[in-house]
């Protein structure tokens, strides 16, 4: 059973919004820190944006920042992706993660979701 689910993911025009969401299946994750990673075709995963476990620190790539907002709602085992502003450089498959820490470094998370795609047209 995947630990965690991604969705909200598709396809939308430059400069438009969408807003991925992560439930936890089978556990509770409300104690952990929670990442969202995006990988592109040929690319290796990289970090996006981190939400310590209580939600009062975030952290965010310098490529998203001031256009991505995450945030997480412990009572309903979630975590959110504001995405705006978006990119055709945004295009890839989105993966969230938990771990012990807000960390960027992928190794650094012990569960992960399958991804969900977005894809970013000109």
């Amino acid at each position: 059973q995947v630990p965690l689910v991604e969705s909200g993911g598709g396809l939308v025009q430059a400069g438009g919004s969408l807003r991925l969401s992560c439930v936890a299946s089978g556990r509770t994750f409300s104690s952990y820190a929670r990442g969202w990673f995006r990988q592109a075709p040929g690319k290796e995963r990289e970090f996006v944006a981190a939400i310590s476990w209580r939600g009062d620190s975030t952290y965010y790539a310098d490529s998203v920042k001031g256009r991505f907002t995450i945030s997480r709602d412990n009572a309903k085992n979630t975590v959110y992706l504001q995405m705006n502003s978006l990119k055709p450089g945004d295009t890839a498959l989105y993966y969230c993660a938990a771990g012990s820490s807000p960390s960027n470094y992928v190794r650094s998370y012990d569960y992960w979701g399958q991804g969900t795609q977005v894809t970013v047209s000109s």
